[in-house]
């Protein structure tokens, strides 16, 4: 047989070996139950991710997942693209049975109360994070997305967690100070949020996350929120990882730490 011969034959076998890995892929999202939470006018798709064997009889940790501003849209599907494979790993599963619950933000809505501009000078977005104000739709219709699925499934109340990533990151710190007494953790990527928010926060746990290099996000926005919610006194803690851009989450998801230290925390008082 030929060099050749093996060459070509390595490259089917690597081939076959791809589209199985990626259909599996799909197979795993599919595990997440498409569903839409209506209220009045507003329609919000959203994902749900049950335990497996779920038992109503048994109460479950609930992770709310948010995704960032290029996964917007009505299709139900794009907000599983970042951090939707981590959830349904067999190991993970095993380890940290949990409701997950992934909602997809409307294109041309924001998670967070934020108003961005752009600076004349670099064309660089800045982020003016409001430290009061009305939710955005999106958000509103989130937390009654929230207290339903509360209310609907085996949830273990003292065990809450909300993360998410870029725009998500934003909408964590937000959900978070419009619930202060509701979630035990946190886990915001590439965010921000009004440093004098921060004594809304320090009730609930936090992992900070940002790339050094992120040029879509600066990192003293989450620099700014690591310092303020020390200044509260709260339980925080920050990972700046210096060669990384905007997607500083594919780091964060590779350390097993992440899920060990979210899924110890508990709070023992709820407004839920």
């Amino acid at each position: 047989m030929s060099r050749t011969y093996y060459i070509a034959k390595i490259a089917l076998l690597l081939g076959l070996v791809l589209a199985a890995a990626g259909g599996l892929s799909a197979q795993d999202l599919s595990l997440y139950q498409k569903k839409h939470f209506i209220s009045g006018a507003d329609t919000l798709p959203y994902r749900l991710l049950l335990p497996e064997g779920y038992d109503a009889s048994r109460q479950y940790p609930l992770l709310l997942f948010l995704h960032g501003a290029g996964e917007r849209g009505n299709d139900n599907e794009k907000q599983l693209r970042n951090g939707g494979a981590l959830f349904v790993r067999d190991d993970v599963r095993r380890d940290y049975p949990c409701i997950v619950l992934a909602p997809q933000c409307a294109t041309g809505d924001y998670w967070s109360n934020v108003v961005i501009t752009t600076d004349s000078v670099t064309r660089k977005r800045i982020f003016n994070f409001q430290e009061k104000g009305e939710p955005t739709r999106a958000m509103a219709t989130l937390m009654k997305l929230l207290h339903e699925a509360v209310s609907k499934y085996a949830v273990d109340k003292t065990r809450i967690y909300a993360g998410g990533l870029s725009m998500g990151g934003m909408g964590t710190f937000e959900i978070v100070r419009r619930n202060p007494n509701v979630f035990a953790a946190a886990f915001p990527f590439c965010g921000g949020a009004h440093t004098a928010t921060a004594k809304d926060l320090k009730n609930t746990a936090w992992w900070i996350f940002h790339g050094a290099k992120d040029d879509v996000v600066t990192p003293l926005y989450s620099q700014s929120m690591f310092a303020s919610l020390q200044a509260e006194n709260a339980s925080v803690g920050f990972t700046l990882y210096p060669h990384a851009n905007h997607n500083c989450w594919d780091a964060a998801f590779a350390d097993p730490e992440l899920l060990k230290w979210l899924f110890k925390q508990q709070k023992t008082i709820t407004d839920l």
